[in-house]
Formats: structure tokens, sequence, C-alpha cells
């Protein structure tokens, strides 16, 4: 583990744990470091022995949101590149939640402290949000004068219906962890010192069936809200038919085969 990282790896049993690792900034989130988890989700893209993903926040804070010294260079730069600038740094933005929503492999979000702005929407990014008690979400980018750039717009609507979302968005209000629960924004509340344990017990509960299969539903899912039935059946018919030559398959239904045999059923 590299200490002196942006992002922190450790990997334990397949379960990869990322720790944005900012800790004096409350894991604000700067170039650097998004850069430095877009490598680390590429890495766990083509790595087939990783069967889940955790993030988290070191220190007290889980992600701030957007880093103030980038906010402060842009006030600062040449009005007339401020707009190319910010359509090229959004396509970063963007690079990330969304390599982040199509991982193949079930993700967490540890969620420790503050998660703000693009600290709530990279968690929202994640297949399920689990929360310590000191956990709290908030976008507050309509008081800053910007929208939800990060996901929120998409991710959160999909939690906690469209109404309870432009609420939120509007407002920029701050969401304790068990009001969080309670809506949707967070499936699970634990102690501040079961964080950890208790995310990484659901990555494994969520990644102990077939590696395939489960990609492909992800895959699937993920755009189900817009698709009609018709386009998740047929989706639906060409992921069965590659599950049905997976190794995962076959060695299951031999298996089953087998047992059926001893007992004479």
């Amino acid at each position: 583990m590299n200490q002196d990282a942006l992002i922190e790896y450790q990997q334990e049993d397949g379960i990869a744990i990322l720790t944005l690792n900012r800790p004096e900034k409350r894991n604000a989130m700067s170039d650097a470091m998004r850069a430095e988890l877009v490598e680390h989700l590429a890495h766990l893209r083509r790595d087939r022995s990783i069967r889940a993903l955790v993030i988290t926040g070191a220190g007290k804070g889980f992600c701030a949101g957007g880093d103030i010294a980038g906010m402060k260079t842009r006030m600062e730069a040449d009005p007339a590149t401020v707009g190319f600038n910010g359509w090229e740094r959004q396509q970063g933005v963007h690079q990330a939640a969304s390599m982040l929503l199509n991982l193949p492999i079930p993700t967490i979000a540890a969620v420790n402290g503050a998660a703000a702005g693009l600290g709530a929407d990279l968690a929202l990014s994640c297949d399920f949000v689990v929360a310590a008690r000191s956990a709290t979400f908030t976008w507050a980018y309509i008081a800053r004068g910007l929208i939800p750039d990060g996901g929120g717009i998409y991710f959160l609507p999909r939690r906690i219906g469209l109404a309870r979302a432009k609420a939120l968005i509007f407002s920029g209000r701050r969401v304790d962890a068990e009001e969080a629960v309670q809506l949707g924004i967070a499936d699970q509340l634990c102690e501040e010192n079961r964080l950890l344990a208790t995310a990484k017990a659901m990555a494994e509960e969520m990644s102990s069936g077939s590696r395939t299969a489960v990609a492909l539903t992800k895959s699937i899912i993920n755009r189900s809200y817009e698709l009609s039935e018709h386009q998740v059946f047929a989706e639906g018919s060409k992921a069965q038919g590659i599950c049905y030559t997976s190794q995962e398959h076959r060695a299951s239904v031999q298996s089953f085969l087998d047992r059926a045999k001893e007992t004479g059923k």
C-alpha cells in the first residue's frame, strides 16, 4: 500500500478496497485523484481475480466534493478559456462515474463522514451504499450556481424518486445517515467501527455467485429504466446464451446432477 497515493489500493481475498487519501482536505476530489481513480478502475476491469470493490475515505470524511484549489484556479483563469476547459474537465468527471457504474463486479461505497457534491455522486455511482452513523449526504451544487455534475442527476432519482431528488438538489439540505437509509440513499446503517467490516461482508455476499452472470445482469439492469421490455428481453436472451456456456454454469449444473445421482432423485 502506497501511503503517498491519492487513492490507496488494497486487495483482500478477491475484494478490492480503494481509499480516497486526502484526509487533510476531507478527501476532496482533485483532478489528480480522479486520474488515479480512473487508473484503478481500468485495472479492476481487467483483473478477473477481483470479485467486488469497496470504496471508502481516509480520516473523518468520505469525500467533501470538488477541490477548492481547482475552483480558485477557474475563477482566476482567462474567461475565454473557462468554457472549453470546463467542458474538457467534465469529460474526466463523467468518465470516472461511467467506469464505476459499469464495472462488471458488485461495488459498495462505505461512507464515513461527509459525502458532499461529487462525493455524494461518487457514492451513488456504486451499486450499494453502507453508511456509518457519522455519514451525511449533500447535493449543494445549486447554492454555488452549478448543477450536479458527477452523476447525481442520473443516480439520485433512481434511488429515491423524482420529486424527492428535486427537493434535495434544489434545497441542498444535508441528509444524515438514518434519513439516508429511510429515503433509500443508503442501503445499510452501521456503527463507525464496523463500517469496513460491514461493507466487506456485503461485498462477499454480493459476489458469491457467478462472476459472469453478475456482470451480464448488471450490464442490463443498469439500463432497464431506459429500455423497453422487448429490449430487456432481447438483451437477456443474448446474456443467457453466454451464461449457458460459462464454466460457472456448467460446474453448477454438473454438481446438481451428481448430487441427484447420489441420492437417486
